[in-house]
This record gives structure tokens, C-alpha cells and sequence, in this order.
């Protein structure tokens, strides 16, 4: 599910590009918007869930669940490199990054299909509507963050066009909503990611933890050489 870049330069390490990826349905084919450019940095607030048991009177609070994740990130496109080979880039040339960021922005719209179903159900004289289901949505950005979320907001900053106004280079913030067992089932695949995650953190805070005894014993055992 991730994206793997190979460099031009054979000596160079493959480097792994982040995504997000889209699933409309479980049997789809995912839908991949990857990125660009990786981005410099990603902030991660975390809130633990905490609840005070009735007729506990110590100070001792329970956990509540996973705590609520939001993370925010920044992404480029730039479609100036494809515009100096036109004849090998004419979606760029013709376009620009408007599919790009289209694809960003379709996320949070229902399709014109359901729309135009919908349309037709309420000229039918249905009393009750059911809205449309939204695509499972992933923050994939390796190997040990590949994330259900749920995208909060996005803030598009366009700052350069062709001449026929098409945006050719943007930046866009992303904030997103971690989804936890609070909000998904068991039976869901996106419950199944998210379990996947929590084990790999549990295993890296493990190899940590022996990291750190393995370190503090030797420290105690050269200290006692000294002595």
C-alpha cells in the first residue's frame, strides 16, 4: 500500500513516498494521492481518554480508550520541473496541478451520482434520506504509519499559474482525525489497521525499553569497573 520511488541515481536508496489513500469500497481498487514531495515534518497532538470510576476515591485514573489523535501536515505540488519537458508532460502543460488537487478536494464531496440518486428519491416523496457513505480514507506514511482518518480540514494555498490560470504549484495543509476504537467496529478493515498500528507501537516500545536496560547495564558495569 505504500509508494516506493526509486532514485535516478543507482547508488541512491529507494525512498518510500507517503499518501493518502482513498477506498471507496472494501473489494475497490484504492485510489492513491501520493505525494509530491514528502513533507519536512508532521505534528501529532495526542489527548488520552481518561474516566474517574464511581466510588473510586483515589487519585488513580482509568484509561478510556486510545486517545484522540490529530495530525496535521504540510504537502507541495509542483508541476515547474514537468513544464520544462512539455511534449512528456501534457496534463501538466494542459492543467497544471488542478487534477492533483482535485483529487484532494473530491474526498469530501459526495459523487454527482449519489447526488443526482438522491435528488430523484426526494421527487419520489421519500420522507427520510439516507446521506451517502464516505471512502475509507489512510494516512499512509511508512511502514508503521498507515493510519484510518478522517480528514478535519484542508487549507490550499495556490501560488502560481500558467497562462491559462491553472495552478502549477500549491501547498496544502492537511488536518486529520486518527480514527480509534471508539468510532470503528470490529467487523470494519479500517479497525483491523488500526490494530495493526497499535501493536507495531507496542513492539517498538519494547525494543526501546531493552534498548535502554541493555545501554543502563553496561553503564553499571563500567561505573563498577572504576570503583
Amino acid at each position: 500500500m505504500l509508494l516506493v520511488v526509486m532514485s535516478g541515481f543507482p547508488r541512491t536508496p529507494r525512498t518510500l513516498k507517503g499518501a493518502i489513500v482513498v477506498l471507496d469500497t472494501p473489494s475497490s481498487t484504492p485510489r492513491f494521492i501520493k505525494f509530491q514531495y514528502n513533507p519536512d515534518s508532521i505534528t501529532r497532538n495526542l489527548t488520552p481518554k481518561y474516566t474517574k470510576v464511581e466510588g473510586d476515591n483515589s487519585e488513580t485514573f482509568r484509561l478510556n480508550g486510545s486517545p484522540d489523535e490529530e495530525l496535521s501536515v504540510d504537502i507541495e505540488f509542483d508541476a515547474t520541473d514537468d513544464l520544462e519537458h512539455p511534449k512528456q508532460n501534457s496534463v501538466a502543460v494542459g492543467l497544471g496541478i488542478s487534477p492533483q488537487l482535485a483529487m484532494l478536494e473530491a474526498i469530501l464531496y459526495p459523487s454527482s451520482d449519489q447526488v443526482a440518486a438522491n435528488e430523484s428519491l426526494a421527487k419520489l416523496g421519500k420522507m427520510e434520506i439516507v446521506p451517502p457513505m464516505g471512502s475509507l480514507i489512510l494516512f499512509a506514511f511508512g511502514v508503521n504509519k498507515i493510519l484510518p482518518v478522517a480528514i478535519k480540514s484542508y487549507s490550499i494555498t495556490e501560488e502560481a499559474y500558467d497562462n491559462m490560470l491553472n495552478p502549477i504549484r500549491a501547498k496544502v495543509k492537511i488536518t486529520m482525525n486518527a480514527l480509534g476504537q471508539s468510532v470503528l467496529q470490529s467487523s470494519q478493515i479500517a479497525y483491523a489497521l488500526y490494530s495493526v498500528n497499535n501493536i507495531a507501537k507496542e513492539v517498538l516500545s519494547t525494543i526501546s525499553q531493552h534498548t535502554a536496560t541493555v545501554t543502563a547495564t553496561a553503564a553499571v558495569g563500567f561505573t563498577k569497573k572504576l570503583i
